[in-house]
């Protein structure tokens, strides 16, 4: 049975869809940008954006009954090379020690304030192993 979980996001029921979808033993988190959804405000700094979407991202893994430690996949969209030393940054204290396979790209995004995207996939006891 298939699971759909919300952050509460207005953007997830705009564009229609869900913060992750839990298939069994896997959780998939959909790309998540740096607001913070309590108040609705982007912070201006990419390392600042990205701790944001992780905390989000955690949120929804909880949720799915998962950990940041069950991350097996992560891919991170950034729209300037510039950012790239700051979201490193935020993320590696993150994922140092999880190692998950992972995809940068660069890219634009929707909302010119918007500086990283993260998206991920974990599965369920993975960090266990």
């Amino acid at each position: 049975m298939v699971r759909r979980i919300s952050s509460g996001s207005p953007f997830e029921a705009r564009i229609g869809y869900s913060r992750a979808v839990v298939d069994r033993d896997m959780v998939y988190v959909s790309g998540t940008t740096g607001y913070d959804y309590a108040t609705m405000t982007m912070p201006e700094d990419a390392g600042a954006q990205a701790r944001n979407a992780l905390a989000a991202i955690e949120n929804a893994l909880e949720q799915a009954g998962a950990s940041i430690r069950d991350v097996v996949r992560v891919v991170y969209y950034v729209t300037d090379a510039a950012f790239v030393d700051d979201v490193v940054e935020a993320v590696g204290t993150v994922f140092g020690d999880v190692r998950p396979a992972a995809t940068m790209v660069l890219c634009g995004l929707i909302k010119p304030e918007m500086k990283i995207e993260i998206e991920v996939t974990a599965r369920i006891g993975a960090g266990a192993n």
